[in-house]
């Protein structure tokens, strides 16, 4: 009998050696990872647009200073016209699912008219689009040594600066990236 290792609320390194455009030196929320596949949102790729913009596309009154100047992600080259706010629990919003205590995410309108409200959480990430794997493509790739894998913490979703979470998920992991090596090998 087998078990399944899930990466749910875990944090998607690429590694030196990706290049692909929408992954090279990203970092990616699994916000669900399942016998399925899995959907994760690029946390560090800020758009040329800022939450104010979101708000006058979705016609929502907006009181937030700080909207003018709060970056969107991309969060994937997947649906860009669908939105998703990772952020700390609280809130009664319509569709929030909790991925730890820490970390929910919620994809409904309302929480966008909180936060122009200043009602929203304390700690927001917002982001267009998304990011998916079939069954069995995210651990094809990440035994192809495309990934390394952390576990989420608030302080790189919520705190760290967007150019810096890469460096920051990786020194998570406690080693040195110049140290490793894009070839892999079985032993």
């Amino acid at each position: 009998m087998t078990t399944a290792t899930f990466l749910t609320n875990h944090l998607l390194i690429a590694m030196p050696s990706l290049v692909d455009p929408y992954f090279s030196h990203s970092v990616t929320y699994i916000c669900e990872h399942n016998e399925n596949g899995a959907i994760g949102i690029v946390i560090n790729r800020p758009l040329d647009i800022n939450l104010i913009e979101v708000f006058k596309q979705m016609d929502i009154e907006s009181t937030n200073a700080n909207a003018d100047t709060f970056p969107v992600l991309c969060g994937g080259p997947l649906h860009p016209e669908r939105g998703f706010v990772l952020h700390t629990p609280g809130g009664n919003w319509r569709s929030t699912l909790e991925m730890s205590s820490e970390i929910s995410v919620t994809t409904s309108r309302d929480i966008l008219q909180a936060i122009a409200q200043n009602l929203g959480p304390s700690n927001v990430v917002v982001s267009l689009g998304y990011a998916s794997w079939v069954a069995g493509q995210l651990e094809k790739e990440i035994v192809s040594n495309m990934w390394l894998v952390c576990p989420a913490t608030p302080d790189i979703l919520f705190n760290t600066p967007l150019p810096d979470r890469w460096d920051a998920a990786v020194r998570a992991l406690g080693i040195d990236i110049n140290n490793l090596s894009s070839s892999i090998g079985h032993a």
